[in-house]
């Protein structure tokens, strides 16, 4: 089985310390509808960065940016989604429940044990998902489009009852469909359960970025699991090898590009990543689909509630000393991680 042939970089169950074991995951992840990633309400544009195009290819190019607070923070609330559905967020020191964005976490659930917190004078938990920005292997200049919007009044126009023009106008900045972006996840000592939970997380989230209850449908896809004393390199290197290889085979890079020709050559360009930097088990394609089809069943209506709470029972021993520390700490609290 193919979690099996990873054992030996899982760890048998939560430790306080870390101990330099690593489960690599190479991620594909396609806009399936117009996405914003900025911050909401500021006025800023859509993030991009200027890179070398190639790890061969010097040219600079502005590429768009997913950046890491984009990718954690809707996975991690999809994934309380469920703890909260099983009553297993925990109540905070000040009574209230476990939440996001403030500055109270309960330091005893799942995503607290996994996604880290920080309060003052409670204890401090540091995440074991390590993520970066992700990009996009087009440049910028081909993937943004902009959309006017306006707000019209129920008469069908835009002036009131009164004859006022509307203010409701503004134009924005969007990412198309049909963009990808190449991402490297790493989680760092987790148990085989935790990265159930995690890689369920990943595949069930589907909204990312700004006002997402309207645009910003993404599929997220796994091409490669690694299991290693290291991190795999880096979502730019990775982005970088594809387009060098995209640009030796004489394919056009422009968009749209064909999905499954993305998987296929980064699948191509990540398959002699193991013995490098610390990297010493690649799951093949056959042993990924295992791997999915697992986390799969997991999740499945019939097993989740029991995996979901399999998982939580394995931090009963450890969560009892954040308590212990709490209730001797003083001290104000700090914030705890913010959704993006």
């Amino acid at each position: 089985m193919s979690v099996d042939k990873l054992s030996k970089f899982f760890a048998t169950t939560y430790e306080n310390f870390p101990k330099g074991r690593t489960i690599g995951l190479v991620v594909l992840r396609t806009t399936l509808s117009e996405t914003i990633f900025r911050t909401e309400g500021t006025g800023e544009p859509i993030c991009r960065e200027f890179v070398q195009a190639g790890e061969t290819d010097p040219s600079i190019i502005q590429r768009l940016v997913m950046t890491k607070r984009k990718q954690v923070a809707p996975e991690r609330r999809k994934g309380r989604e469920f703890l909260r559905a099983e009553s297993l967020l925990y109540p905070s020191k000040d009574g209230t429940f476990c939440s996001l964005n403030t500055n109270a976490p309960c330091e005893m659930c799942v995503d607290c044990f996994l996604y880290g917190f920080a309060a003052g004078g409670g204890g401090a938990q540091k995440s074991r998902i390590w993520t970066e920005d992700a990009f996009s292997l087009l440049p910028a200049s081909d993937l943004i489009g902009d959309r006017t919007i306006n707000a019209i009044y129920e008469t069908g126009t835009m002036r009131d009852e009164n004859n006022k023009a509307s203010t409701a106008l503004n134009t924005s900045e969007y990412i198309k469909p049909s963009v990808h972006f190449l991402d490297v996840v790493t989680l760092k000592d987790v148990t085989a359960d935790e990265m159930r939970y995690i890689v369920g997380n990943i595949l069930l989230t589907s909204r990312y970025g700004a006002v997402s209850s309207r645009v910003g449908r993404m599929e997220n896809q796994i091409l490669g699991i690694f299991g290693g004393i290291a991190e795999l390199p880096s979502s730019l290197e990775l982005v970088q090898s594809v387009h060098d290889a995209f640009t030796a085979s004489g394919k056009a890079l422009e968009h749209p590009l064909e999905t499954q020709a993305i998987a296929d050559v980064t699948k191509q360009v990540i398959s002699d990543w193991i013995n490098k930097r610390g990297v010493s088990v690649k799951l093949s394609d056959a042993e990924v689909s295992e791997l999915i089809a697992d986390v799969d069943r997991h999740w499945s209506e019939d097993e989740r509630a029991t995996f979901l709470k399999r998982l939580d029972s394995s931090y009963e021993t450890f969560r009892k000393v954040p308590e212990e520390k709490k209730a001797k700490g003083k001290g104000k609290a700090k914030d705890t991680e913010a959704g993006g």
